[in-house]
């Protein structure tokens, strides 16, 4: 295949991807850095589209072959730039509008003083060096990335030296070496290039496709209104604790707190307030809280506290530093000032114990703490059995 095709090739290609692009999630608001790699890739497709013009002698040269490699490197640089912004480091996206610029200025400099040689040597080390940027982008965050968006930078940054070699070897072997000759370097770059438009754009698609489904499994066990993990999400952190209680060890208690009379909120003031309300008493319990501890909300107002290596004794002392914290600090709403007490129920966990047993003990406690006249706190007799 001649290097015409294969930039004809790069063109449609870059055509096709933008197209899927337009059907992608069609109709839902877009990410500006969704938006952003969109836009490198009509601008990929339109230096490709002007080089393969001025190849079929369509557009003259002196016109289509620095035209075409100018937006080529302003495309280049927009994608590493989306890539920084997905990486939320805004600092570097920004900087790569100066950096596309002045390559730009640079590589028409070197075509206006050697259409052939600094041309080709300016064109494949700017290009390499903002597809490396990009796979840094890629790279951040290695520990804690997918294997695919590890995947996508080691493939990135190899096939960004491959492009960048040929500027290289046509510095240091001007005639080229042996078998090496530029045409097979002209060849092997375009095909680095080919690979690069496959990886980038459907390894992007689905970048996009993997973060929203971690997003909606996320969702899945969080809390919406206080951030906080839900019933599930509180369950699946417990569960091992739960297996760790049946070794010798540290106690891990179990809180349960119930707000009193929050119902009276929300057909007084409306769930807006009740929200807010419910907001407010998550962040006073997670400011007593150690990073080890977890709070979850259950279900209406209440809430559960897993305190991991804590007896009886050190959880009820936090259970009376969030009691105490709830009751002096009241809940401002856009309609009042709302005053809010709770209930506290507290107990460790047992070797023998269930999520229904373990919960059951635990409600039963907070239950005894309203009784008595709410805004109390009851520890769970160890020797009694808990009603389910």
């Amino acid at each position: 295949m001649d290097s015409t095709t294969m930039v004809l090739v790069l063109a449609l290609g870059n055509l096709a991807l933008c197209s899927m692009l337009f059907f992608f999630d069609y109709g839902a608001p877009r990410a500006p850095a969704l938006a952003s790699w969109g836009l490198s890739k009509q601008v990929q497709a339109a230096a490709w589209i002007l080089l393969a013009l001025g190849g079929a002698r369509v557009v003259p040269e002196p016109l289509a072959l620095p035209g075409g490699w100018a937006l080529l490197i302003g495309g280049v640089a927009l994608e590493s730039a989306a890539l920084w912004e997905t990486a939320h480091r805004r600092r570097l996206q920004r900087a790569m509008v100066p950096l596309a610029l002045g390559a730009v200025f640079i590589f028409l400099v070197s075509y206006w003083i050697d259409p052939l040689g600094l041309r080709t040597l300016a064109a494949a080390l700017i290009l390499g060096a903002f597809y490396l940027l990009g796979a840094a982008a890629l790279a951040r965050g290695w520990h804690r990335a997918s294997m695919l968006q590890r995947a996508l930078a080691v493939v990135t940054a190899l096939l960004a030296l491959l492009v960048a070699a040929r500027g290289i070897l046509v510095l240091v072997m001007p005639d080229g070496w042996r078998w090496l000759s530029h045409d097979l370097l002209r060849q092997l770059s375009t095909i680095a290039f080919y690979l690069l438009m496959l990886v980038n754009g459907f390894g992007w698609l689905l970048l996009a496709r993997e973060r929203l489904q971690a997003d909606l499994a996320r969702l899945e066990t969080l809390d919406l209104v206080t951030e906080a993990p839900n019933r599930r999400g509180f369950f699946n952190a417990l569960a091992p604790w739960m297996a760790l209680a049946r070794r010798p060890g540290s106690p891990t208690a179990l809180v349960v707190l119930d707000l009193d009379s929050f119902k009276r909120v929300n057909e007084g003031y409306g769930h807006p307030a009740g929200d807010v309300v419910l907001r407010h008493v998550a962040d006073l319990c997670k400011r007593q809280l150690r990073d080890s501890d977890l709070l979850g909300r259950l279900v209406g107002g209440e809430f559960a506290l897993l305190l991991p290596r804590t007896g009886a004794e050190e959880a009820m002392l936090v259970a009376e530093r969030m009691r105490a914290a709830i009751e002096a600090t009241p809940v401002k709403t856009e309609r009042a000032l709302i005053s809010m007490t709770a209930s506290f129920g507290v107990t460790t966990i047992r070797p023998d114990d269930s999520n229904v047993t373990l919960f059951g003990r635990a409600g039963a406690a907070m239950r005894a703490a309203k009784e008595a006249g709410r805004n109390a706190i009851r520890l769970a007799p160890r020797e009694t059995v808990p009603e389910a």
